[in-house]
Formats: structure tokens, C-alpha cells, sequence
């Protein structure tokens, strides 16, 4: 194994840096390559069908040109779709992004607990086997908040995020019947997570808030456990959009060790 063969983090923004937060915890020292398909967001208004052949075959095209070590799709969209499809088509260890269902069923005080994803993740077959696997005799409510995703975003460039704008966007969860009961919700989208001091004021106190994010970054730890980690440039985060946006979010790259922008 090179040393300086990177870990590939891919996401269709730039939700995956919750996931990098955590993947720096437990390896400081592992070469990254963040790869943000800015230019096909968002994945959650897509079908199916769309967002399998354009992560399989950015993917396919990344993993040649970069020869990553390992590549974590943090994405609960795109991994609930095109996890199996990748893993089919590529030699390269694949690490998906799933939603955090069964520590939140676990969790639940109530019985009743939410969860908040994009469209496309709340109608994944996928969603339903972790329901029926994990979550018998607790009862799940879903919620597609598309719009959060922009609003995390935003957040991330520097720009002014308001509450009601949050409340607006997942609201929906607590009005189904039993809404008024969730104790836990899972926030089943990798943008979510920068969102969370705004939907805890949304939400009230008295909710909890589950995400996969260190579940995924011990996974990509145990996989690649006793491999040798050296950098020989500084770590790179690549965009399909324009560079020239791509660079408005300069300041939160920097912030986790990322000083290099480029377009793929």
C-alpha cells in the first residue's frame, strides 16, 4: 500500500464534512481527497436511476485518476441508491453512508421517532429493511426536507441561516400523527448535521438528534487499520461545478486542513 494513497470522500455538496470532522478524529494523519459533485446537486429531486449512473460513473472516473485507498460515498442519497452498484463495478473497498435507524430505535424513550433525509432517501427500499430490521414495535415517521440542503450550504459559506427557514423545511415531520411524540430524530442526510443548532431550536429541546458520521469514520478506521499514512502534498478537495463557487466555501476547507481547490 503507498502511504500516500488518499481516502476519496465523496458527496453530492458539501454535507461529507461532517464526516471528514469525525474521519480526523480517529486518523489525523490519512491524505484526503474530498470530492463535492456540486454540479449535480441535488441528488435528493433525482431519480434513481439518475443519481446510480452519475455516482457510478464519476466514481469510476475519480477512482482511476486518483487511485484511492478507500472511497466513503457520504451521502445517505446517493448510498441508499448506487451503494451496491458501485461496489459491483469498482475493485476499491466502498464505505456507504446509511441512516442511523437502529441507534435511534434504541434510543427512543417515546417509542415514536423521526426521520428528516431527502426525497429520494425516504423512498429507498433500503430505508424500509432498516426499519423492519431495527425498529419492531417503535414507530418510524419519515420526512423528505429537500430544502435543508441549500440551507446547509448556505450556512457553510458564511451567510445568515434563519430559524424559521429550518422550521419551514422539516416541520412536516411533526405534523403527521404521533409527530407530537418524537424524541429522537435521524437526520439522514450528511448536510444535516451543520444544521443542527438551528433544528434543535426548531425542534425544541427535548429532542434528540442521531447522524452516522463516527459509525463511518471507525468503519473507514478499521478498514484500513495498520496501513501506513504519509502526505506528500497537502490534502485537496475537487468540485464538478465551478470552481470559481467551489472557492466561496475556501474558509470551511481551510478549517479542516484543505488549502487546495480544483475542478475535476
Amino acid at each position: 500500500m503507498d502511504a500516500t494513497s488518499p481516502i476519496l470522500l465523496f458527496d453530492s455538496g458539501v454535507g461529507g464534512l461532517t464526516v471528514l470532522d469525525e474521519l480526523r478524529k480517529v486518523l489525523p494523519d490519512a491524505p484526503v481527497i474530498y470530492a463535492a459533485d456540486v454540479a449535480g446537486l441535488p441528488y435528493g429531486t433525482k431519480s434513481e436511476a439518475e443519481v446510480a449512473a452519475r455516482v457510478a460513473g464519476l466514481l469510476g472516473r475519480m477512482a482511476e485518476r486518483y487511485q484511492p485507498r478507500l472511497i466513503c460515498i457520504a451521502c445517505n442519497t446517493a448510498s441508499t441508491i448506487a451503494l451496491g452498484m458501485v461496489r459491483d463495478v469498482l475493485e476499491t473497498p466502498i464505505v456507504g453512508t446509511v441512516p442511523a435507524i437502529k441507534p435511534a430505535a434504541a434510543l427512543t424513550k417515546t417509542g415514536v421517532f423521526g426521520l428528516l433525509g431527502t426525497e429520494a432517501t425516504m423512498r429507498q427500499r433500503y430505508v424500509d429493511d432498516l426499519e423492519h430490521a431495527f425498529a419492531v414495535g417503535k414507530r418510524l415517521l419519515r420526512h423528505g426536507a429537500n430544502g435543508l440542503v441549500p440551507l446547509a450550504e448556505a450556512k457553510l459559506r458564511g451567510e445568515r441561516v434563519r430559524i424559521d427557514d429550518v422550521a419551514d423545511s422539516a416541520k412536516g415531520l411533526m405534523l403527521q400523527a404521533h409527530g407530537s411524540d418524537i424524541d429522537t430524530i435521524v437526520l439522514a442526510c450528511t448536510h444535516f448535521p451543520l444544521l443542527e443548532q438551528e433544528l434543535r431550536e426548531a425542534f425544541g429541546q427535548g429532542v434528540e438528534f442521531v447522524h452516522g458520521a463516527q459509525g463511518i469514520a471507525r468503519r473507514i478506521a478499521h478498514l484500513t487499520e495498520g496501513q501506513p499514512f504519509a502526505r506528500s502534498t497537502g490534502d485537496c478537495a475537487i468540485t464538478t461545478g465551478a470552481l470559481a463557487n467551489f472557492e466561496r466555501l475556501a474558509p470551511a476547507f481551510a478549517e479542516r486542513g484543505i488549502d487546495r481547490l480544483e475542478r475535476f
